[in-house]
């Protein structure tokens, strides 16, 4: 089928969502698994940027929620645990790979990194023990660090460094809303969490211990201007607190704030240290 089939076929279906079921038969579950496949090559994505604006694919993610309907609970034993999910998901995007299998598709996957069918991850991409769920795209030459998340729908662009402990948060419903996006050349610090359809620009660098969702104050601390939603590209930011100006007395806020942004050659030469710096 073509693209323009599944999607007619994946939004029809959707209308009636809780009238489909592991029993029903025909177009609908040869359509979502369909779906599934093109996410997991990389040849459909969730969301993507057109005219320099985010959209979101949103009758890709109603195929998502609609696999959790087509398809079956099941079991899987391993050597020390017993996993029971969706039969779809339960043996991952590289189960049964071989050598060779790994070599075409051109990216490292440690031991330990459950990454389920229905993400792509791009050439020379790094996986550390980490989570990539479904929906997720990597881009190329990205690492995903020792026990760093990739949430459902989430999209990681080229070239970035999502460092240990880190989550990019997961964003399935509802399906019209815009999932999180990391935009290349990120350094998103250890221990922090973006979520809500944050969208992080290209080229910035955020410290360790970063929490940021759609009601993060976002503070420009050269201006004073305050954003919510998105850190515009070749941003350093770090975590601080903002005051309560009509109560002085009343304990501060927590907020992020953009120290200083930096054009791309600047971003290029610099280290990371050094742009945290002050």
């Amino acid at each position: 089928m073509d693209v323009e089939q599944l999607k007619k076929i994946i939004e029809t279906n959707f209308e009636k969502i809780e009238e489909i079921n592991p029993q029903i038969k025909g177009e609908l579950p040869e359509a979502v698994n369909e779906v599934i496949n093109l996410l997991d090559e990389g040849k459909i994505r969730v969301a993507e940027k057109k005219d320099n604006k985010w959209i979101v694919n949103q009758w890709i993610k109603q195929a998502i929620l609609l696999s959790f309907k087509t398809n079956e609970m099941d079991s899987l034993s391993g050597p020390y645990s017993s996993w029971y999910d969706k039969a779809h998901l339960l043996k991952g995007k590289t189960a049964g790979w071989t050598k060779e299998d790994h070599v075409m598709a051109g990216f490292r996957m440690v031991p330990n990194s459950p990454v389920r069918k229905g993400s792509f991850v791009g050439k020379n991409a790094v996986l550390m023990p980490c989570y990539v769920n479904i929906g997720a795209y990597i881009g190329e030459g990205t690492m995903i660090d020792t026990f760093a998340r990739a949430g459902s729908c989430c999209q990681i662009g080229k070239n970035c460094h999502i460092s240990a402990g880190s989550g990019v948060g997961g964003v399935l419903e509802p399906a019209q809303a815009l999932p999180t996006i990391i935009e290349d050349n990120v350094f998103l610090g250890a221990m922090s969490e973006v979520v809500e359809g944050l969208i992080v620009g290209e080229g910035s660098v955020l410290s360790m211990g970063m929490y940021i969702g759609q009601s993060t104050k976002i503070v420009n601390r050269a201006s004073g201007k305050i954003i919510y939603g998105k850190i515009p590209p070749y941003s350093v930011v770090v975590p601080g607190t903002l005051p309560d100006k009509n109560s002085p007395s009343a304990p501060s806020l927590y907020c992020a704030v953009i120290i200083k942004e930096v054009d791309e050659k600047t971003r290029k030469k610099t280290s990371i240290n050094d742009l945290l710096r002050e």
